[in-house]
């Protein structure tokens, strides 16, 4: 395993195409960063499919009904703006309509999108295994969706 400069602030996502580490940003997006932890940390992720991959814009997962309908038990989180754009590698927190409707569903941007800057909120980037995410099968639905085998906060692995 390697060392990460903050690993209580570092996930690490097994996929079924590969390894892809995360860097956390509660600098921006504090209470977005610690669901995503605390979510991982109970395990909520593993199992659950990419259910929205779309070429040349992004790769959405966390729905643990697999179709862009559900999230966690836990309350929906206020959106937390910043000025950080969404380009290759963001992490940033899906929602529907309501900008304060986050939850435990994320995507991963495949190239910029800077019509979602200042609309959704960015909770982090890729650091590591962006190839894994470029595997993807692709769909809106995905027909054989990936999944996220496990994710775990680093500290704790």
């Amino acid at each position: 395993m390697a060392a990460y400069a903050d690993p209580e602030n570092t996930i690490i996502m097994e996929t079924t195409k590969g390894t892809v580490v995360i860097e956390l940003r509660p600098d921006i997006a504090p209470n977005h960063a610690a669901r995503i932890k605390e979510l991982a940390r109970e395990e909520f992720y593993d199992g659950i499919v990419f259910h929205r991959v779309i070429e040349d814009f992004m790769a959405q997962v966390g729905c643990p009904k697999g179709n862009g309908t559900g999230g966690s038990d836990k309350p929906d989180l206020a959106a937390e703006f910043s000025t950080e754009k969404h380009v290759r590698g963001t992490v940033s927190a899906a929602r529907s309509a309501n900008p304060n409707s986050a939850n435990s569903q994320f995507f991963i941007c495949f190239t910029e999108a800077p019509w979602l800057n200042g609309q959704y909120s960015v909770f982090g980037k890729v650091i590591e295994g962006m190839n894994a995410i470029d595997q993807l099968e692709r769909g809106e639905p995905v027909r054989s969706p990936d999944k996220i085998v496990t994710m775990r906060v680093a500290a704790d692995v």
